[in-house]
């Protein structure tokens, strides 16, 4: 979302007439869901994607005939065989889009303010009317932005109210869902995460990659210049060089940061982890085998961190996907961030306490994520 919104800008200060398509509400399986956003301009260029396939195509070729500013549109498809045969979708599921053309200071205003919010990572709604009947005073495709706490920022046209909107629309805290509600479709952007990955050995660096890609923030820890520096991770926010204890002792951790620790040794783990397992961070991992995390944690139980903070722990790190190379280690870690950061604590698997595991469950030294980083 960030890069598109970011090229959608940038071609609205070039003054290049455009058709922006959105997703507003899906059904069932689909190939993308609601939020999802394509911008469309003369050339036939593009900006972001609807799941492509005929669908995409179909929307496209309507919006080169509105480039020169048709009233808003609202397209339905149900992805049967008309729609998704030649494409593989048929999946019975069904998606509602907007289209309307952009030109000039009103939508480049508005999102502006998107990608302000956007760069800031708080969060934020958008409302799309989709049905004006619902939404008295309101047109097809009008759309306001509302900062983390529901309160109105941005709208467009310019000068419309979000009076009566308003309560529509979720405090994130509540980690709402997108929806349709009395003609409007409201569409959360959670706040963004930050990700503090100590280590920038191998598994650190895939992680970093394939994170930062699925829109975390990575912030990178170790005490090797030769590791942590910007052509191992080009994508990083920021790389933190020094003493791990001293660098982590001076990291800011809040309930928008998760940490994952994958040091190059036991003792750095450790290290970490007495900093991190009792901290606000919302999900802290830890790679290992059963049996090291064990004596890690019997050692930190000894050194003062309590039960309650090591519980929390996920450990061993990632989804059981009998992961074995690097690159997949890496898929499991983050398919577990972001299933951490979509669903909340009930993304999570239920993992067997590491301080007594059931000999019939798990092997002493069973271990999903065994591989060490460099």
């Amino acid at each position: 979302m960030r890069e598109t919104v970011r090229q959608l800008v940038e071609a609205l200060e070039r003054g290049e007439p455009l058709v922006l398509s959105q997703v507003v509400e899906t059904r069932g399986s689909t190939p993308q869901k609601a939020g999802a956003v394509m911008v469309v301009d003369a050339s036939g260029g593009q900006i972001g994607t609807l799941g492509g396939g005929c669908v995409e195509n179909e929307v496209k070729q309507k919006a080169l005939r509105h480039l020169d500013g048709h009233p808003p549109a609202l397209h339905s498809f149900v992805l049967d065989h008309d729609y998704a045969w030649a494409d593989g979708l048929i999946c019975g599921g069904k998606m509602v889009i907007v289209s309307r053309s952009m030109f000039g200071p009103e939508p480049l205003a508005y999102y502006r303010a998107m990608e302000r919010a956007i760069e800031r990572g708080d969060g934020f709604t958008e409302a799309i009317v989709v049905n004006p009947e619902r939404a008295p005073g309101t047109g097809l495709g009008d759309r306001w932005l509302f900062d983390g706490g529901g309160q109105p920022a941005a709208g467009w046209p310019a000068g419309t109210s979000a009076e009566g909107l308003a309560d529509r629309v979720r405090p994130l805290d509540d980690r709402p869902r997108p929806g349709v509600d009395r003609g409007v479709a409201v569409l959360p952007s959670l706040p963004r995460v930050r990700l503090l990955i100590v280590g920038a050995g191998h598994v650190g660096q895939a992680v970093a990659d394939l994170a930062a890609r699925a829109d975390f923030d990575v912030w990178v820890v170790d005490d090797r210049h030769q590791y942590a520096n910007r052509e191992r991770f080009p994508l990083a926010q920021r790389l933190l060089v020094g003493p791990i204890d001293e660098t982590l002792a001076s990291v800011e951790v809040t309930p928008r940061t998760y940490g994952l620790i994958v040091t190059r040794g036991h003792g750095h783990d450790e290290e970490a982890l007495y900093h991190l397992a009792a901290t606000p961070a919302s999900y802290v991992g830890l790679i290992g085998s059963r049996r090291k995390i064990r004596l890690i944690f019997e050692s930190l139980r000894e050194q003062g961190i309590s039960r309650e903070a090591l519980d929390r722990v996920a450990a061993p790190v990632g989804l059981e996907i009998g992961s074995q190379s690097v690159v997949e280690i890496a898929v499991s870690i983050v398919a577990e961030l972001i299933a951490r950061r979509n669903l909340g604590p009930d993304g999570m698997a239920p993992r067997v306490p590491v301080g007594d595991p059931p000999a019939s469950v798990v092997p002493a030294d069973g271990a999903r994520c065994t591989a060490r980083p460099a």
